[in-house]
This record gives structure tokens, C-alpha cells and sequence, in this order.
């Protein structure tokens, strides 16, 4: 590539996000059609087909990059939890969705089995790049069918390996027979991954300390890419995925104490590699193809992104998610992928496919990429709520060694009201407008203003805050303002207030500790007026709510590591049950040998006081 061309490509990357952003579309999108517009089959045709070809294969390393961020965001021990949604969900898309497009293909193309069932699970492998940017965009990657559809990713990524290398199983001719299993090979690959786990856990943090030592930024920067190349270069020269190198790499390092040092460093090489890779995606698209048999592949498009919608909806209901959250899990794992190209490239060398078939699968998948953004955007359109546009927030005091309350409803008044009568000084915050206005009728003193908007949080003098509480009622603007203190202000402690169990676990997932439930102690409080009131004396209500809350309290820690396995979760909720009772029936005798006791003391007291009156004159 000339430099004029990299002058090409850098302006086309710099004008297509704003302008998609603009239009109110994804910023994929914007690089799909710039690069199309640059492409050997576009209007500009500044490119070639090699062009195009070397840019891709450069800017794959954004996806590597992509990956090791994410691994960076999971830690061991949530990987871990994921296990089942991983294996199990992920699983069960790749081979129902493989199956059904095998079908299809035997029926409606008449193809054997065989090109059938590959070009099938070729196509049933999502592309982790674009619905992993496209989620991140849309703030959708922390909740739970964004970890499912992560889980069902990362597991793409996985199946991919082991697809390639029976490529040559799948060939009908006699002459392309395949070859003994390697063994060795799968040794070394596995024996691969256990060295880099190995050094990731005892290696690279001491070294990154080493590197941290010396203070200077760019030798830390250039540490942070060689960590992500070098584990790259490892995984490749033993033949696995780069993109699970770099994942494993980046979830070794999760629990690193420059976890947010690396992530700063590679955030910006990340974005500008992705953009570089979706623009030569689009440069990729053989417009000729589209032009020559419009009927074939539009209707081949339509029926890839529909079967996989349709499967990933169900698996979504199955999983237990809502009917909206179901239907953004299938449009935002629609499409096909980028290890889509690799199979069909293979599959043409080893006989399996033909030039031909594998061409306008190519384009199929690369327009099903481009519908994705679409149909998400049709999908938020759907079921858009009409909100009003927030105005601009109220002019704030100046304060300092204050305390910021996010949202001013029921919780965040009370713990103002104390706060006022203790003299600390606060900062309330509230998005609505006719709230701000009714606290301020009963001398309460607020501020209309978003607390999940970084520029709000900035006038609110957040980095000069003692504290910050976080009593917001809805709960994805509520995570919003917890990401934003915590990456922006991290020494300001966090006191949330969640809104049930699963709010909780998102919360603990950003380090947040100091959390309390909304309706948990009132509900305990309220339970134990009940017993007084059913006849229990005041100390066993009180030590029968003490105990409930000391257990429901220790569940919350635990079962947070199991918070994306659903069957796992009702196991527990099972066996808790049968260990709560434990402890009531364990409490009851102790109730009794406490009631004996104090029978026994007024017994010995009663006597002591006959045997006085007694003796007396």
C-alpha cells in the first residue's frame, strides 16, 4: 500500500463515522459503504482486489485487539460461570443453525450432504467483530443477552479451529480424501494453551511491572502490543486462533493491577484497526456478482439472516429472556462472519465447495454483516418509547470534599436528609424535571441534571467528591453513572442502591461493593412486625429476620459467580432453602435451651425468694 493510499483510506475512516453518526446509523455501517465506495467494485475503485485482500488481512488484528479488550473486561472466575452459556448455548446454535442451513441447501440448491453441511456451519459462524462493536455501541454488552451473545461468540471462535481442520472430511471426490487424525498437532495446541495460561498467570504481570517501573508511557504502550502480538505469534505458529490467544491472553490479565493502563494503551489501536476492517470488508464486495444474480443473492441473504434469527430468538426464549432482549440477541447475531471467509476459502482449496458457490457466499455474508446494524436500528425504532430530549442540566455550586447523590427519589432523600442535619455537604442530582421541582416545594434542594452523562458528573465536581451514591431508579441508567465513576473517578467510593439480585450482580461485576437492595430491609422489617404480631416474642422475630439476612446476604456473593447459569442459580435456590430451614431449626433449639435456661434462672430465683420469706421474722 502507498502512502497515498493510506492517505485515501485514513480520510475515508475519518469522515464515514461522523457521517454515520450523523445519519443516526451505526458507525459500521459507515465503513461498510465507504469501502465499497473505495473498492475494486465501487464508484472510486481506488483499490484492487489485492488491495482490498492486504488491507483485510492487516486489519484482522483489530479483531485480535477486540478480543483481548474483552478478555481484559472478564475475569477468570466469570469465565468460568459462563461455562455452561458457552458450551451448552453456543453449542446449540452452531449445530441446529449448521443443520438447518444444511437442509436448506439439499432441498432448494440440490447439493450433496457433505458441501451442504460444511457451507452450513461456514455460514452459522457470527461475526464476533461486528456484533461485538455494534453491542458495545448500543451499551448492550452488560447485560444478559449480551453476555449470551458474547458466550455464543466465543464459542463461534472456538468451533471455527476444529471446522478448518476437518475441511478436508467434507470433500465428495475420492481424490480429496482426508487425511489420519493429527494427533500431535492436537497435543501441541493444547499443550500450547496450557504454556500461555501458564505465563499469563506468573509472567506477564511481573513483567509489566518491570516495564511500569522505568515511567515511561510509550515503553508501556509498546508492552501492552507486544503482549497481544507475541501470544498471537505463538497461537499461530501451532496453528489455532489468534483471536482465542489474544482472548485468553486478556482474561489472564483481568485480575492485573494494570488492567486499566493496558486497556487505555490498546483502546485507540483497536478502534482505528476495526474501522480499517470493516472498510475492507466492504472494498471486498464484488458488486459484479450482486449485479449478475440480484434474485439469488438478496434471497439467499434474507433466508441466512431469517434461520438465524429464528434459531437464536428461540434459544433466547429458551434461556429466559423477554421477547425484546431475545430479538436483540438474533439481529445482533444475524449475520455471517469473518472466519466465514476463511472456511469458504478453505473449503474451495480442499474440493469441498466450488469457485463459484464460494464467491456469492462471500457476498452473502458480507451483506448480511451490512444488515445488521439495520435491524437493530429498525428493532430500537420498533420499540422506541417516546421520551422527551434531555435539556440541559442546571447550573451547580461549587463544592468541595462533598457527597454526590444520583438520583433523588425515595432513597437518595433519605440519606440527604441525614446528611443535611450531620452538616455534610451533598450534590443531588435528578433527571426529572417535575421531581427537582417537588423537593424543592418542601425545601429540599436539588438539580435537574442526567447523572449517566459524563459532563453532568464533571459540573457536579464528582473528582472532588468524599462519596458517591448511586440511587437512581432505572437500572441501565444507573450502570451508565457506575461506569462512568468508575472509570473516570475511581478513588470516589461507590454506595448503590440495587434494584434487585441481578442489578446487584451487575453492580459487583464493576467492583462496586457497598450495596443495598431496595425493598430488602424494608421487607425483613415488615416480616418481623408480622411475627410480633402471629405471637413470636420480640427476640425471636429479631433473631429470625438477623438470620434470614445474614444467609440472603452470603448468597448474594455466592451465587454471583453464577449469575449467567441459570440452571445452577435454581439449584442453589433449591439447596438454600433446605440450609435456611437448617438454621431456623438450629435457632429454635437454641431458642428452647435459652427458654429453659431463663425458666430455670426465675425458678431458682423464686425459690431463693420463698426460702427467704421463710426464714425471715
Amino acid at each position: 500500500m502507498t502512502l497515498n493510499e493510506l492517505a485515501i483510506l485514513l480520510a475515508a475512516l475519518a469522515l464515514a463515522a461522523p457521517l454515520a453518526r450523523w445519519l443516526g446509523i451505526a458507525a459500521v455501517l459507515g465503513y461498510l459503504v465507504a469501502g465499497v465506495i473505495l473498492g475494486p467494485y465501487g464508484v472510486g475503485r481506488m483499490f484492487s482486489e489485492q488491495d482490498a485482500e492486504q488491507v483485510l488481512h492487516f486489519a484482522e488484528f483489530g479483531v485480535i485487539l477486540l478480543l483481548f479488550l474483552i478478555g481484559l473486561e472478564l475475569r477468570p472466575k466469570r469465565l468460568w460461570a459462563m461455562r455452561q452459556a458457552i458450551f451448552g448455548l453456543g453449542t446449540l446454535q452452531v449445530v441446529i443453525t449448521s443443520l438447518v442451513l444444511a437442509f436448506v441447501g439439499i432441498v432448494f440448491f440440490s447439493t450433496q450432504w457433505q458441501p451442504s453441511l460444511f457451507a452450513g456451519a461456514a455460514l452459522a459462524l457470527s461475526s464476533t467483530a461486528f456484533a461485538l462493536q455494534v453491542m458495545e455501541e448500543n451499551g448492550e454488552l452488560s447485560t444478559r443477552h449480551g453476555r449470551l451473545g458474547f458466550s455464543v461468540l466465543l464459542f463461534q471462535d472456538l468451533a471455527a479451529i476444529p471446522l478448518i481442520a476437518l475441511a478436508p472430511y467434507f470433500a465428495v471426490s475420492a481424490a480429496k480424501a482426508a487425511p489420519a487424525i493429527d494427533y500431535l498437532a492436537f497435543a501441541k495446541g493444547l499443550g500450547t494453551i496450557v504454556v500461555v495460561v501458564v505465563i499469563g498467570r506468573y509472567v506477564l504481570d511481573a513483567l509489566l511491572r518491570l516495564v511500569a517501573l522505568s515511567r515511561v508511557k510509550e515503553a508501556m504502550t509498546a508492552a501492552a502490543l507486544l503482549t497481544v502480538v507475541g501470544i498471537t505469534l505463538i497461537m499461530e505458529a501451532v496453528g489455532l486462533s489468534a483471536s482465542l490467544g489474544a482472548f485468553i491472553a486478556g482474561a489472564l490479565l483481568a485480575e492485573s493491577s494494570y488492567r486499566h493502563e493496558l486497556e487505555a494503551d490498546i483502546a485507540p489501536f483497536e478502534g482505528l484497526l476495526l474501522g480499517i476492517f470493516f472498510t475492507a470488508i466492504g472494498m471486498s464486495l464484488n458488486l459484479g456478482l450482486l449485479i449478475s444474480a440480484p434474485g439469488l443473492i438478496i434471497a439467499s441473504t434474507v433466508l441466512l439472516i431469517v434461520i438465524k434469527s429464528v434459531v437464536l430468538y428461540l434459544l433466547g426464549r429458551w434461556q429466559g429472556l423477554e421477547s425484546g432482549p431475545s430479538r436483540r440477541l438474533a439481529f445482533a447475531l444475524s449475520q455471517g462472519g469473518e472466519f466465514a471467509f476463511v472456511l469458504l476459502s478453505v473449503g474451495r482449496s480442499v474440493g469441498v465447495l466450488g469457485s463459484e458457490s464460494s464467491q456469492i457466499m462471500a457476498v452473502v455474508v458480507t451483506l448480511s454483516m451490512a444488515m445488521t446494524p439495520l435491524l437493530l436500528a429498525f428493532d430500537r425504532l420498533f420499540s422506541k418509547k417516546s421520551k422527551a430530549e434531555a435539556r440541559a442540566f442546571d447550573p451547580l455550586p461549587e463544592n468541595d470534599s462533598h457527597v454526590v447523590i444520583a438520583g433523588f427519589g425515595r432513597f437518595g432523600q433519605i440519606v440527604a436528609r441525614v446528611l443535611r442535619a450531620k452538616g455534610i455537604p451533598f450534590t443531588a442530582l435528578d433527571i426529572s424535571v417535575e421531581q427537582v421541582d417537588f423537593v424543592k416545594r418542601f425545601g429540599n434542594k436539588a438539580f435537574y441534571g442526567d447523572a449517566s452523562r459524563l459532563e453532568v458528573l464533571e459540573a457536579a465536581q464528582t473528582d472532588k467528591a468524599r462519596a458517591f451514591v448511586l440511587a437512581i431508579d432505572d437500572v441501565e441508567a444507573s450502570m451508565r453513572a457506575a461506569e462512568i465513576v468508575k472509570t473516570h473517578y475511581p478513588h470516589v467510593p461507590i454506595y448503590a442502591r440495587a434494584r434487585d439480585r441481578m442489578h446487584a450482580y451487575r453492580l459487583l461485576d464493576l467492583g462496586v461493593a457497598a450495596i443495598r437492595r431496595e425493598t430488602f430491609l424494608a421487607s425483613l422489617d415488615l416480616t418481623r412486625l408480622l411475627m410480633l404480631g402471629l405471637g413470636f416474642s420480640d427476640r425471636v422475630a429479631s433473631r429470625t429476620v438477623q438470620t434470614f439476612r445474614d444467609h440472603d446476604e452470603r448468597r448474594v456473593n455466592e451465587d454471583y459467580k453464577l449469575a449467567s447459569d441459570v440452571e445452577k442459580l435454581l439449584e442453589r435456590a433449591r439447596t438454600s432453602q433446605a440450609m435456611l430451614e437448617k438454621l431456623f431449626r438450629e435457632d429454635e433449639v437454641e431458642e428452647a435451651k435459652l427458654a429453659q435456661a431463663e425458666k430455670s434462672q426465675r425458678e431458682a430465683k423464686a425459690k431463693a425468694k420463698t426460702k427467704a420469706d421463710g426464714v425471715g421474722p
